[in-house]
């Protein structure tokens, strides 16, 4: 009895951790996909349990939390997963301690890991979605857009609310009641290494609104109406960017939510996402 109870307490403490998962999924939890200097990087694959007889296209869920929090433990889109997906959820470097592009190089880090490893886990590395929201959204929105190398190339973008365009996000511009010490201490000052306004150029290239161009992946952008954290004409501004330059764009305001909520996981989101992803992953 005494050399099972470590193994009992150990089991016990799993049981608690282990996260509550759709019948028929399994996860791969902790996986390495990057070390950049002394850092160790993360992700979780959430995969069917029974081995699918086709590789399966993959969501890259990226977490919000203005760049200096969140963690890829709470995913979204793991109901993707019975419907004949492969989903990842990564962590990636925070701010302050690390400056853009960093948080870019850690999404283009987990594409190429997920592509190099698509063997192993039954992934179409032809066919990875890039989802995020808030921060995330904003992240997953310029690796659409941003020039990429070919193993950097993703298939399609989902944007949950993300800001798409840092020089005029409320945070980053002066005004009466916003001074320029308010501006320093914003998180997209924290993001850039300065105040946003005095760094046009850096800021125009970590936006996916001064990004876009003809060649860019397909967009969905999902904006809450009532979201007072991150305007929804950010959303509106960079699909109608994204139009103008012929890329393929939908635009869903998402009535009666703010900046997320359970408006987001309703059936009518659910089916927005699922008819955007069977157009774009033909």
């Amino acid at each position: 009895m005494r050399l099972l109870l470590p193994l009992l307490i150990a089991l016990s403490a799993f049981a608690q951790k282990a996260p509550n998962l759709p019948e028929g999924v399994k996860l791969a939890k902790d996986l390495v996909y990057a070390t950049p200097g002394e850092e160790t990087l993360k992700l979780d694959l959430y995969l069917p349990a029974d081995a699918p007889k086709r590789r399966l296209p993959c969501i890259l869920w990226v977490h919000g939390g203005g760049w200096k929090a969140g963690s890829k433990d709470r995913c979204p889109g793991v109901w993707l997963v019975p419907e004949g997906y492969v989903v990842a959820s990564m962590d990636y470097r925070l701010i302050p301690a690390h400056r853009w592009p960093a948080q870019l190089d850690d999404l283009r880090s987990a594409v190429r890991w997920l592509k190099v490893n698509a063997d192993k886990y039954g992934v179409d590395p032809k066919r990875i979605v890039a989802w995020g929201g808030s921060a995330g959204g904003h992240l997953v929105s310029v690796l659409g857009t941003a020039d990429a190398e070919p193993e950097d190339r993703i298939r399609a973008v989902i944007d949950w609310y993300g800001p798409s365009d840092l020089l005029t996000m409320p945070p980053n511009v002066l005004s009466e009641g916003r001074t320029r010490e308010d501006l320093a201490k914003a998180n997209g000052a924290l993001l850039l290494g300065g105040i946003v306004m005095d760094r046009p150029a850096l800021a125009k290239s970590a936006s996916a609104l001064h990004l876009a161009s003809a060649g860019d992946v397909p967009f969905l952008i999902m904006h809450g109406d009532k979201d007072t954290q991150v305007p929804i004409d950010q959303s509106q501004r960079l699909h109608d960017r994204l139009r103008a330059v012929g890329v393929f764009s939908v635009y869903q305001p998402v009535y009666g939510a703010g900046h997320g909520g359970k408006e987001f996981d309703s059936e009518d989101s659910r089916r927005v996402i699922r008819d955007f992803l069977k157009s774009v992953l033909r």
